[in-house]
């Protein structure tokens, strides 16, 4: 409902997709489910048919709901994943895969992970303030895109302080057997905390293209830092992936 004094400026099927959208997110309407008819969408919404289905498209081009000619509109199955980040915090084993990769093939998906680039870069602010890096300072950059079943997921952007990196395989341009917390913690520098940032932006120009994304909807953006003894900074990590199709979930036992 709108609150009084206020208006909502979006088209009108604008705001028909996000009432829907809100309702398959939810729960509301199941994956498999039938959406509501036009008629009754129509009603629903005092809009014309033109107006409805120009609502589903938009639902269709972001992957949430599935028409086909003659039959009616369903919500597609496994519509959202959650993304659980503790499950994949830890180490790998030796000889194991990234953590990630594996909690992601643990559903029965295909994950991999593809290096985009290696450099030293200047971080943006809060990953520079994160990482005490001076004004001017640079850190080394490995940027990346992870895929599930061929999709691309998330892009990821993980800065590491350039005296840690040097002169190891985090400075390659090659993917790290079992990731870089285990090879961290080889070096001497195992993970002891983690924290993210979570917020929702609006996509930038990378990370539309990035990820593929079919509209301008909201980017989930985690910072995460990573630290290691005496509370030494050894990562810090910008991930983005598309707000309308992943949450995230964190556990939490009380002291």
């Amino acid at each position: 409902m709108t609150e009084p004094g206020t208006s909502d400026r979006r088209c009108l099927h604008e705001r028909i997709a996000a009432d829907l959208r809100d309702e398959i997110m939810s729960g509301d309407l199941a994956p498999g489910a039938d959406l509501p008819s036009t008629m009754q969408l129509k009603a629903r919404f005092d809009a014309s048919s033109a107006t409805v289905q120009k609502a589903l498209q938009l639902l269709k081009d972001e992957r949430l709901i599935i028409g086909r000619p003659g039959t009616a509109v369903t919500v597609r199955e496994r519509r959202q994943r959650t993304m659980r980040p503790a499950a994949y915090m830890a180490p790998s084993a030796a000889g194991e895969p990234y953590r990630w990769l594996t909690e992601a093939a643990g559903h029965g998906r295909r994950a991999r992970s593809r290096l985009l680039g290696v450099s030293e870069a200047a971080p943006p602010a809060d990953v520079s303030a994160a990482l005490g890096l001076p004004g001017n300072g640079t850190a080394l950059l490995r940027r990346q895109v992870l895929l599930i079943d061929d999709e691309p997921v998330e892009l990821v952007k993980c800065y590491y302080p350039l005296d840690i990196a040097h002169g190891t395989p985090i400075m390659e341009r090659r993917r790290i057997r079992g990731g870089t917390p285990t090879l961290l913690a080889g070096l001497g520098f195992p993970p002891r905390l983690s924290v993210d940032k979570v917020s929702a932006r609006v996509p930038t120009q990378e990370q539309y293209n990035a990820l593929r994304l079919p509209t301008s909807l909201p980017v989930l953006r985690t910072l995460r830092v990573v630290y290691s003894d005496d509370e030494r900074p050894v990562e810090a990590a910008v991930m983005v992936k598309a707000g309308h199709l992943y949450e995230l979930q964190y556990e939490f036992t009380p002291e």
